[in-house]
C-alpha cells in the first residue's frame, strides 16, 4: 500500500517582495489583473508594504488623512489607481474607435470622473469606517473597476444612443427592464430551490445558469417585442443587445463564472501556489476541492488549518471550506473534537468559519437568496454577512459553538454550550472556564465582584492553562475586593485595593498571550472591574506614609526598564524596522534637547526582537579624539565586542588602518550573528565637531554609509538634535536615502499624565487631575521637565512631612506646582535644558535668540510684524530665524501669532 503524500502547505499570498512602481509599465498590468482577478492582494499589499494601520474604534477623520499624508506607500497607490482609471478606459475606447465603433469622447470623460469620484469618495469612507489600509485598498479597487466599466460603456452607450430613433431608447429601457427582472427573479427562485433539493454548491451554480439564461432570453425577446410595436429596428436590436448584456452581466459580475471556468481545468487535480489562473473572485465552490481540503485535515489538522485560512483569506471559496471542516470534525474521535475546535479557533481567518462549524451555512444562503440577490464583497470577509445560528445537536457543534460565544463575549451561552460535552476530553474544563467567566462577566461593580464564589482549577493536564493564570489573577482580585470590603484600617484597605489593581493592570499587560477565543472577554472583565475599583477609590481612605518617599523620578540620566514610558510610538516604529521588517533597516534619532532619545536607544533592545542585539555607543564620552577615527572606531569595536562577546581589533591596527581594519571586523561579526545587530550612535553631531575641528576626515560619512548598506543583519541608529536632520539633507548628503528619519517630540498628555502619576508600582503619592494639567501646560509633555517638575514636587513633600514635622496630603494640586516653579531652585536645577536650548539658538540662523527674547513677554504670541519691529531684524532674516526655530520644536504659529512651545521656557527666557 502506497504511502500518503504529505499535505502541501498553501501560500496563496501575492508573490512580491517589493513595492508598486510609479514608473514601471507591468507594474500597472499586475495591479489591472489585481483589481478585476484578485482584488484580495490589495488589502495583503496595503498591509504589507503601506502599514500605518489604526484599530476602527480609534479610527476617525483627522488621523485617516494625517496618517495618508505620512504614508507614501499609499499615497503612491491611491496614484497609480487614478491613472489606471483615466488610461485604461481611454485606451479602450481608442481601440474600438479603430476598429469601427463611434466614440463619444465627452461621455468617456464623465465615465471616468464618475470612477475617480467613486473610488476616492470609497477610499475617504472605508479609511474612516475601517482603517485607512482598507480605504485606500478599497478605493483603488473599486474607482479602478467602476473607472473603467463606466468610461467605456458611456463612450459607447452614448456614441450609439446619438445615432437612433427615440424607439430605440424605449426598446432598451423595457428590455433590459423586462429581461433583468425576470431573469433575477427566475436565477434567484430556481438557486433556493435546487439549493433546497441539492445542496449549497449546486443550488448557487444552478442559480447562476438559470438567472443568464432567463436574463438572455427574456432579455432577448423583450427587446424585440417592444422594438416592433413601436416600429423601430434599431430599437429592437438595441434592446435585445442590451437585454442579453444584463443577463449575462448578472451572472457574471455577481458570481464571476468566467473566473470558474477559466481556472477549473489547471485546479482541478492541485492547487498551485503561484498559478495566476486560480480563481479568486468567484464563490461557486471548484470540483473536488472540499474533498481535498477534507482529505488534508484528516492526514494534517494543523496544516490543513493553516490551509483553510489562505483560501478565506485570498480567495471566495468558503462554502467548499465550511463544507471540507465541518466533514471532517464530524468524523473526528471523540477524544480529539474539542481539542480539533480549540485549535481551529487559535487564529482563524474569519470567525464566521468557527461559527458555522455549528449553524448551517446553507439555510444562511438560501435565506439571503430569497432576501435579495447574494453579492459577495471583494474586500471583506465573505462570512461576515451571513449570521450564525448555531446547533447544539452534536459534540462536534456543541463545542464549536462553545468557543464561537466565548469569541462573541457571551459566557452564559457557551456554558450551555459546553454542558453539552462534559465527557469529552477538556469537556469539563471547558464547562467550567465558561461557568466561571460568565460569574465574573455578571459582575459590574465592586460589591458584586467580593461576592463571587471562587471555584477550584481543573487538575492539569489544561487545554488552556494562560487562561487559568488570568482566572487565577482575576480571583486573588476578588479576594483584595473582599478585604476592602470588610476591613476596618485605611492602610489596609488602601494596599488591598493598589493591590488589586496592580493585579487588573497585569492581567491587561498580558493579554496578547491569553488565546483568541477567550480574549476580548477577558479583556471587557478586567476593564470593567478596573473601572469599578477606581469608583471607589476615593472612599477606601488614604495609604499610610511612615517614612520619607524614594524619588522615583529621573531628572537628567536616561530612564530604563519599567520606568521607560511614553514612547510607544518610536518604539512601534522601530519594532517595524528591526523585528518585522524583511532586513534591517538604519535609522536616525532626532529631536530637541533632553527629549529621551538616549532613553529610547538604551531601551531599544526591548522592541528589537529576542534574536537582535544592540551595541550603545554615547560619541560625547570621545572628548576631542585626538587619535582621529581610529579613536571613534575603537568606542564602536569595544561596544560590538560587549554584545557579541567577539574580541575586537587592537587599538593598534585600528589606528593605522582604521577603516579596512574595522570593515573585515564587522564582517567577522556578522558571521556571528545569529539575528542582528544594531549599532546605537549617541550625540551622533559630535561627528560633525570633530569634521569641523579637523579631528577626523570628512570621507568618514562615506565610509559609514558604505557600512549602513554592507548588510542585512547590520543596521545603525544615530541620535541627535534636530540639526541632525539638517545635516542629513545637507551637510551629511550621503546619509539622505541610507536611513530612515524618526522625530522624537514632545509627550502627549496620557503619556506625561503616565509618566507623574504612576513612576513605579509603590508610589504611595497622587496628583489632582488639575494639577496633571497644569504640568502638561507647563512643560508641554517636555521629558526632562516633567520628571524635573514631579522630582522637586516629592523633595518639597518629604521636606515639608519629615523635615518639618507638618502634616499634609498626599495628593499635589495646582498649588503644589506653582510653588515647586516659584523657587529659584526649580530653574537653577533645569539648567541644563535651558541653557541647552538658549545656546542652540545661537548657532544656524541668526537672530533666533532675538526671537525668542522678543516674544517672551507675551504668552499669547506675536505676529510677524510685531517681532519685526520689536527685533528690528530685515524680514528674509526673520523668516529663516522663525523657520529654524519651529523646526528645533522651540517655537509655534497659531493663528497668525508666533510663541514660544514650553511655558518654562518662556519665563526663563523672561528672567535671563
Amino acid at each position: 500500500m502506497s504511502q500518503p503524500q504529505p499535505v502541501p502547505r498553501l501560500d496563496l499570498a501575492p508573490k512580491l517582495n517589493r513595492p508598486l512602481s510609479l514608473w514601471n509599465p507591468l507594474d500597472y498590468l499586475r495591479l489591472l489583473y489585481w483589481v478585476f482577478f484578485f482584488p484580495q492582494a490589495l488589502l495583503w499589499y496595503v498591509y504589507t508594504f503601506g502599514g500605518g494601520y489604526i484599530r476602527n474604534k480609534e479610527m476617525n477623520w483627522r488621523k485617516g488623512l494625517e496618517l495618508l499624508r505620512q504614508n507614501a506607500i499609499q499615497r503612491q497607490l491611491l496614484l497609480q489607481g487614478l491613472v489606471l482609471t483615466v488610461i485604461i478606459p481611454l485606451a479602450l475606447c481608442r481601440l474600438l474607435e479603430q476598429i469601427g465603433f463611434d466614440i463619444d469622447w465627452r461621455g468617456v470623460a464623465r465615465g471616468v470622473a464618475v470612477g475617480v469620484a467613486v473610488g476616492v469618495a470609497v477610499g475617504v469612507a472605508g479609511g474612516v469606517a475601517g482603517g485607512v489600509a482598507r480605504g485606500v485598498a478599497f478605493g483603488v479597487a473599486v474607482g479602478v473597476a467602476v473607472g473603467v466599466a463606466v468610461g467605456v460603456a458611456f463612450g459607447v452607450a452614448v456614441g450609439v444612443a446619438v445615432g437612433v430613433a427615440v424607439g430605440v431608447a424605449v426598446g432598451v429601457a423595457v428590455g433590459v427592464a423586462f429581461g433583468v427582472a425576470f431573469g433575477v427573479a427566475v436565477g434567484m427562485a430556481g438557486g433556493v430551490a435546487v439549493g433546497m433539493a441539492g445542496g449549497v454548491a449546486v443550488g448557487v451554480a444552478v442559480g447562476v445558469a438559470v438567472g443568464v439564461a432567463v436574463g438572455v432570453a427574456f432579455g432577448v425577446a423583450g427587446g424585440v417585442a417592444f422594438g416592433v410595436a413601436v416600429g423601430v429596428a434599431g430599437g429592437v436590436a438595441v434592446g435585445v443587445a442590451v437585454g442579453v448584456a444584463f443577463g449575462v452581466a448578472v451572472g457574471v459580475a455577481i458570481l464571476r463564472p468566467e473566473s470558474w471556468l477559466i481556472g477549473l481545468p489547471l485546479n482541478l487535480r492541485s492547487l498551485q501556489n503561484g498559478s495566476w489562473l486560480l480563481p479568486r473572485i468567484t464563490p461557486l465552490p471548484l470540483p473536488y476541492l472540499a474533498f481535498r481540503l477534507q482529505n488534508w485535515l484528516q492526514q494534517d489538522w494543523e496544516t490543513g488549518l493553516h490551509n483553510t485560512n489562505q483560501l478565506l483569506a485570498y480567495t471566495l471559496q468558503f462554502i467548499s471550506v465550511v463544507e471540507a471542516v465541518n466533514k471532517v470534525l464530524a468524523k473526528t474521535p471523540s477524544e480529539q473534537v474539542i481539542w480539533r475546535v480549540s485549535r481551529l479557533a487559535e487564529a482563524p481567518f474569519d470567525w464566521k468559519l468557527v461559527g458555522f462549524c455549528s449553524a448551517s451555512l446553507k439555510e444562511q444562503i438560501q435565506l439571503k437568496l430569497v432576501r435579495g440577490f447574494l453579492f459577495f464583497r471583494y474586500l471583506n470577509e465573505t462570512l461576515s454577512s451571513l449570521t450564525v445560528d448555531t446547533r447544539l445537536d452534536t459534540p462536534a457543534r456543541a463545542a464549536a459553538a462553545g468557543f464561537w460565544y466565548l469569541h462573541e463575549k457571551e459566557p452564559a451561552k457557551a456554558m450551555e454550550a459546553f454542558a453539552v460535552v462534559p465527557s469529552l476530553l477538556y469537556g469539563e474544563e471547558m464547562f467550567a472556564l465558561s461557568q466561571t467567566l460568565a460569574a465574573f462577566h455578571d459582575a459590574k461593580v465592586w460589591a458584586s465582584i467580593a461576592a463571587l464564589q471562587i471555584s477550584a482549577s481543573p487538575t492539569e493536564p489544561l487545554l488552556r492553562p494562560t487562561t487559568w493564570q488570568a482566572i487565577t489573577s482575576l480571583s486573588r482580585v476578588v479576594e483584595d475586593v473582599r478585604l476592602v470590603q470588610r476591613s476596618l484600617s485605611k492602610s489596609t484597605r488602601s494596599f488591598a485595593l493598589n493591590r488589586a489593581l496592580g493585579e487588573l493592570k497585569t492581567t491587561l499587560n498580558n493579554s496578547d498571550s491569553l488565546p483568541n477565543a477567550e480574549r476580548d472577554l477577558l479583556v471587557n472583565i478586567t476593564k470593567t472591574w478596573q473601572e469599578a475599583l477606581l469608583n471607589i477609590a476615593g472612599e477606601v481612605g488614604e495609604i499610610s506614609i511612615t517614612k520619607p518617599v524614594t524619588n522615583p523620578y529621573v531628572v537628567g540620566d536616561p530612564v530604563e526598564g519599567n520606568l521607560f514610558v511614553g514612547r510607544e510610538d518610536v518604539l512601534r516604529q522601530l519594532e517595524e524596522l528591526w523585528v518585522m521588517g524583511h532586513q534591517l533597516q538604519s535609522v536616525v534619532l532626532f529631536g530637541h534637547r533632553r527629549m529621551g532619545k538616549t532613553s529610547i536607544l538604551l531601551n531599544a533592545a526591548n522592541c528589537s526582537g529576542s534574536g537582535v542585539k544592540v551595541a550603545y555607543v554615547n560619541l560625547l564620552r570621545l572628548g576631542d579624539s585626538a587619535q582621529g577615527v581610529g579613536e571613534v572606531l575603537m568606542a564602536i569595536s569595544d561596544a560590538i565586542s560587549e554584545k557579541v562577546s567577539y574580541t575586537p581589533p587592537s587599538d593598534e591596527d585600528l589606528l593605522n588602518l582604521p577603516y579596512r581594519t574595522f570593515e573585515r571586523y564587522l564582517k567577522q561579526v556578522e558571521t556571528l550573528l545569529s539575528g542582528g545587530l544594531i549599532v546605537a550612535l549617541d550625540e551622533f553631531e559630535k561627528i560633525e565637531d570633530l569634521i569641523e575641528a579637523g579631528k577626523i576626515s570628512p570621507d568618514f560619512m562615506g565610509f559609514l554609509r558604505g557600512l549602513v548598506q554592507m548588510s542585512s543583519k547590520v543596521a545603525f541608529a544615530f541620535a541627535g538634535l534636530h540639526t541632525l536632520e539638517e545635516m542629513t539633507a545637507d551637510y551629511f548628503q550621503p546619509f539622505f536615502a541610507s536611513v530612515i528619519p524618526i522625530h522624537v517630540g514632545f509627550l502627549q498628555p496620557g503619556a506625561t499624565r503616565q509618566i507623574l502619576a504612576n513612576p513605579d508600582e509603590d508610589f504611595p503619592l497622587d496628583y489632582t487631575p488639575e494639577a496633571l494639567d497644569q504640568i502638561y501646560a507647563l512643560t508641554a509633555g517636555q521629558p526632562y521637565l516633567v520628571q524635573l517638575v514631579g522630582f522637586q514636587l516629592v523633595r518639597r513633600y518629604n521636606d515639608f512631612v519629615f523635615e518639618q514635622g507638618r502634616p499634609r496630603s498626599p495628593v499635589f494640586t495646582i498649588e503644589d506646582v506653582e510653588a515647586v516653579i516659584n523657587d529659584p531652585e526649580f530653574f537653577k536645577r533645569g539648567r541644563y535644558y535651558f541653557d541647552g536650548v538658549w545656546g542652540q539658538a545661537a548657532r544656524g540662523a541668526s537672530g533666533q535668540q532675538a526671537v525668542l527674547t522678543a516674544i517672551a513677554p507675551h504668552p499669547e504670541g506675536l505676529n510677524i510684524h510685531a517681532i519685526a519691529l520689536t527685533t528690528d531684524i530685515d524680514e528674509i532674516t526673520l523668516e529663516e530665524a522663525l523657520k529654524t526655530l519651529k523646526r528645533h520644536d522651540v517655537v509655534q504659529e497659531t493663528e497668525g501669532h508666533w510663541h514660544i512651545i514650553v511655558e518654562l521656557f518662556r519665563r526663563w527666557v523672561l528672567g535671563f
